[in-house]
């Protein structure tokens, strides 16, 4: 063997050592190890070639041990270096001080909108920082199930000679798909870190139950153009939160429901390895800059099957009905109240269709949109169903999630239970009637007048039966 490099195994895509020849990775892998020779730790390598401190340092990281299908400690390290990038200052105690006086009225204002009671049993102020360290155990829930067959696929794309060879090379290959899913997360959560306004801004409980969280550094920002005082902007934002509260405190079965249809909808996720290869074929691995765009492009994004597609319509019907009802709440208990909450209600709801960067780049990775779609129809079909039948009746419906309007209950939603009559109140005296008549019925006397010892003409001694009661 010679000492040129190129005579190495592993370096020459046509090398029979190479165990990645002919996969999506060989440019990728074979890449790295052409890098090395002719390099000096910590300076610029030959021309084109990337400093090799820095490749060992990603290579580090890529192949360091990690349990389930994503490198977390890199995900979590990404995002706050992604929030590093710009100023994240710690809120201080005004910011504290205004967030739980905020807090406080609107669960007062709430009280009067909606008969779920206060579901805050704290108010905190995050950084952005914080925001990541307090959701990414919600997080790993909601990415694992997709991760898993993502990177899954990446192992389905060796040729069998490859995955014959010993197990230390599949591993590679789970620590590699883990690193680069973990890389993405971690920069699509430091995004979202930047725009999200609250705990359950996305209409996910990311928070711990029962905490109500409010960020205020991203609140100033959303404030900035809107022509609307900073108190009411908070205040506003915090009866959001306070309503979000509230359902998931109140609907026990709304959280793990969610969750669990996020999770149902990623376990279900096929990977079309061969739009993989065709992508990586033309990739330049030693350019960031392109890898990133493709990662960003959808290179790894899950195919939707059928059953997919249904999960996923079930997921975002749901997601605007709890956005949709909270609209709808912090409606009714703004109304005659704040002047400005017209105006905030439009900003939210286009600020939620829109979605930012950070969802975009979510959705590439996961094929997941997190905003609903249908917000405007929900909040139509909870303001109806209050006006025609009160504020119990609408939030009665959250009793059971087969009770819940379906999509097509959106597409017409001043016409969700419309054929449902409300009882008409009774009178006491009718109540006691109809008590006893219903009493009288359960013990077989068949009518009013009847006493527990007349055997309703049957002769002494004989035992009633259940069979010889009347025909029907």
């Amino acid at each position: 063997m010679t000492n040129d490099p190129a005579d190495r195994p592993g370096n020459d895509p046509g090398d029979e050592n190479n165990p990645f020849k002919g996969t999506p990775f060989e440019q990728l892998f074979s890449a790295f190890g052409g890098a090395m020779p002719g390099a000096t730790p910590g300076a610029g390598g030959p021309a084109g070639m990337p400093d090799l401190s820095m490749i060992m340092s990603q290579m580090q990281a890529m192949m360091a041990p990690h349990e389930g299908s994503v490198n977390w400690t890199l995900a979590k390290d990404v995002a706050r270096k992604t929030v590093a990038q710009e100023p994240d200052p710690s809120p201080g105690e005004k910011d504290r001080g205004d967030v739980a006086d905020a807090l406080r009225l609107a669960d007062h204002w709430l009280d009067q909108a909606t008969d779920f009671p206060s579901g805050v049993s704290s108010s905190v102020v995050w950084s952005r920082a914080q925001w990541v360290e307090e959701t990414i155990e919600v997080w790993q829930r909601l990415v694992e199930p997709v991760a898993e067959h993502v990177v899954a696929a990446m192992g389905d794309a060796l040729p069998e000679e490859a995955k014959s060879m010993a197990g230390p090379l599949l591993g590679m290959i789970g620590k590699a798909g883990g690193a680069m899913f973990g890389t993405q997360v971690g920069q699509a959560l430091g995004g979202l870190a930047g725009e999200v306004l609250t705990a359950s801004d996305i209409g996910l409980p990311l928070g711990p139950a029962g905490k109500a969280a409010i960020l205020p550094a991203n609140v100033k920002k959303f404030a900035d153009g809107l022509d609307v005082s900073d108190e009411d902007v908070l205040l506003y934002l915090a009866l959001r939160e306070a309503a979000h509260q509230r359902l998931f405190a109140h609907v026990p079965w709304l959280r793990a429901h969610l969750i669990s249809a996020v999770e149902d909808y990623g376990r279900g996720t096929t990977i079309d390895v061969s739009k993989i290869e065709s992508s990586m074929a033309d990739l330049d691995p030693m350019n960031p800059a392109a890898i990133q765009q493709a990662l960003e492009g959808g290179l790894f994004e899950p195919e939707k099957t059928p059953a997919q597609q249904a999960a996923l319509a079930r997921l975002e019907t749901t997601l605007a009905l709890v956005e949709g009802w909270v609209d709808e709440v912090v409606g009714q208990a703004t109304e005659t109240r704040m002047p400005s909450a017209a105006r905030l209600q439009e900003a939210v709801r286009r600020r939620r269709a829109a979605g930012g960067p950070a969802e975009s780049t979510f959705a590439a990775l996961v094929g997941l949109e997190l905003r609903p779609r249908r917000l405007r129809d929900a909040s139509a079909l909870w303001g109806s169903l209050r006006s025609r039948q009160g504020t119990e009746a609408r939030d009665a419906v959250w009793a059971h999630p087969d009770l819940l309007p379906t999509a097509e209950d959106l597409d017409d939603p001043l016409g969700f239970r419309e054929h449902v009559e409300q009882p008409e109140a009774l009178t006491d005296a009718e109540f006691d009637a109809a008590l006893a008549d219903l009493l009288d019925s359960e013990s077989g006397q068949g009518g009013p007048g009847g006493t527990s010892g007349d055997q309703s003409g049957d002769e002494p001694g004989d035992t009633p039966d259940a069979g010889d009661g009347p025909e029907r």
